[in-house]
């Protein structure tokens, strides 16, 4: 992948996260599960993206999803981030980075963003409350919160224990964080049903390996071209937005009033 050549800005010092670097060695912008992520979005999240006048992603990683907001919307994505290596590997042409703690509360993005994305973050965090009690400072009074998790706390295994998972969600579960922080819901999906048996398998299969950094290519790694598009096809075989279940869970949430 062609790196962002814009530099970092570093308003916090780069810190650990409970994230492993080995996930940003697999992940890349044709992977079936990055792509099926970035149209399920689309779909149900659309609408606000396309209104947006500001958008961050508070975990942004390497800057998949910050690059396919630039290419399909125009529009760019200031990404915050703490892990340096990502930080560096980002692909994002247009964004900017910032090596930046949330809690740190920095004025000058007090208020400041209608959109939010939280994409597969908020499993890796602690304390869940905290961290959205930040998110929020960040937010404008109308803002909008998108949100990715895994879903179904049965499918935890060793690779959401490798990758840094403290917990897998369901909507009940997610909602009741969100609405005890002052997030109402306003359109959710549960995606990846299509990929559910796959996903019993591997927990199953993981349960062979030894290190974390096997687990994690296992788990991840579609292993071939031929496979990773045969994935994307049988990802896309499900209706969006659908509420039965899948192997993960979007939410759009707006701040309630007061």
């Amino acid at each position: 992948m062609d790196y962002n050549p814009r530099p970092v800005i570093y308003t916090s010092p780069p810190a650990p996260v409970s994230m492993t670097d080995a996930w940003y060695e697999i992940a890349h912008p044709d992977h079936f599960w990055i792509r099926r992520r970035f149209e399920v979005m689309d779909r149900l999240a659309g609408p606000w993206i396309r209104k947006g006048q500001s958008i961050a992603e508070v975990g942004c990683g390497n800057g998949l999803v910050q690059k396919s907001i630039e290419d399909h919307y125009g529009k760019t994505v200031a990404g915050f981030e703490l892990n340096e290596l990502s930080l560096k590997q980002n692909v994002s042409q247009l964004s900017q980075c910032y090596c930046y703690d949330i809690h740190q509360r920095a004025r000058e993005f007090e208020a400041r963003f209608d959109v939010v994305l939280l994409f597969d973050v908020l499993e890796h965090i602690a304390d869940e409350d905290a961290f959205l009690q930040s998110i929020k400072f960040h937010m404008t009074g109308s803002g909008a919160l998108i949100v990715n998790v895994p879903a179904h706390e049965s499918f935890y295994s060793r690779y959401d224990k490798a990758v840094g998972h403290y917990r897998r969600y369901g909507f009940a579960r997610l909602n009741e964080v969100l609405e005890r922080n002052g997030l109402r819901v306003r359109a959710s999906t549960y995606w990846g049903a299509p990929l559910t048996p796959l996903l019993m398998v591997r927990k199953a299969l993981l349960a062979l390996h030894r290190t974390d950094e096997k687990v994690v290519s296992t788990g991840f790694d579609p292993g071939s071209a031929v496979t990773n598009t045969a994935l994307g096809w049988l990802s896309r075989l499900e209706p969006i937005p659908q509420m039965l279940g899948g192997t993960s869970l979007m939410v759009v949430a707006e701040r309630s009033a007061g």
